[in-house]
């Protein structure tokens, strides 16, 4: 470790390369601990252990910087230590729906656009449909849903995208959906919804003008506000706070998705290691391995 961390030098002390797209995102290091209280017999949380990573979005520069923990202090002291015109440089942060990294891009970069990754919104509307589901099935049935029931049976079909999905696969979906009659009828409601927030998203890259992006946020809005399903208000509501950030990724269609693909990067090496025991080597092996300067460095040949 100690040749390691002689040969790596020359990639962590050189200049971080020019950014106009930063990429923030989380992963976990390790696995969260958990010990059980004596007196009260109550296991509780005692280590979950997190690194927040800098991405270059868009560019070569892979892995900028990474830093322990999750909160805004975190991020704004990682930020403290780049020069100060290379935050200037910064055009847009891609994050995933965290208020956290919001607050600190808003107080460290107040001139970046940040920008909502689409994934995770798509993710909150299939969990948001997931949920509708489950309640629904308890609600009517009076228990868990089974592997006999239509709902479970279609469980991972309302998942998948409209347009994924054949004639045959959608109409052996919805026809015993609908005869089930109210389980049926709620499914529904809430897969429309989540079908119109992907029309929504869908409008990036397509050089959709305000008003065709208006009129899909407006039907989007609108169909969750009829639906009369908690869940789905619910979702509505998150979408329309963080309208101005979805809105930035309609309108330049930048992702996160390099700070994703880093993340299963940073997971693999931890796993090839059997983990680490110090977080500033793990820190370390990660932004090497993640770095395209570091090639030239660390293999010569």
């Amino acid at each position: 470790m100690s040749a390691f961390r002689t040969a790596s030098r020359e990639v962590t002390e050189a200049e971080l390369p020019g950014v106009e797209a930063l990429g923030l995102d989380e992963t976990r290091r390790g696995r969260p601990r958990w010990e059980q209280d004596p007196d009260t017999g109550k296991w509780q949380l005692t280590r979950d252990r997190w690194h927040t990573g800098f991405v270059d979005a868009f560019g070569t520069g892979g892995l900028l910087g990474q830093v322990e923990g999750r909160s805004a202090a975190d991020v704004l002291a990682w930020l403290s230590t780049t020069p100060l015109n290379w935050g200037t440089n910064i055009r847009y942060v891609a994050i995933d729906m965290s208020a956290t990294y919001r607050a600190a891009i808003r107080t460290g970069l107040p001139h970046a656009l940040i920008v909502v990754d689409h994934f995770h919104v798509v993710q909150l509307a299939n969990k948001m449909l997931s949920t509708v589901r489950r309640r629904t099935t308890a609600e009517v049935r009076g228990r868990r849903g089974r592997a006999t029931d239509p709902e479970w049976k279609a469980r991972n079909c309302l998942l998948r995208n409209r347009e994924d999905l054949t004639h045959e696969q959608f109409e052996r979906m919805w026809n015993p959906l609908l005869d089930e009659g109210p389980i049926g009828q709620r499914l529904l409601t809430a897969w429309i919804a989540k079908e119109s927030l992907r029309t929504l998203l869908a409008l990036a890259r397509t050089s959709a003008d305000r008003e065709q992006i208006g009129h899909a946020r407006w039907k989007f809005l609108t169909w969750c506000a009829d639906s009369d399903i908690p869940e789905v208000t619910k979702l509505a509501a998150t979408v329309d706070r963080w309208w101005p950030e979805i809105a930035a990724f309609i309108d330049t269609g930048h992702h996160n998705a390099k700070s994703e693909g880093i993340n299963r990067v940073i997971k693999l090496v931890a796993r090839n290691a059997f983990g680490f025991r110090y977080a500033e080597n793990q820190r370390l092996r990660t932004r090497c391995v993640t770095t395209r300067r570091a090639r030239g460095h660390l293999y010569p040949a």
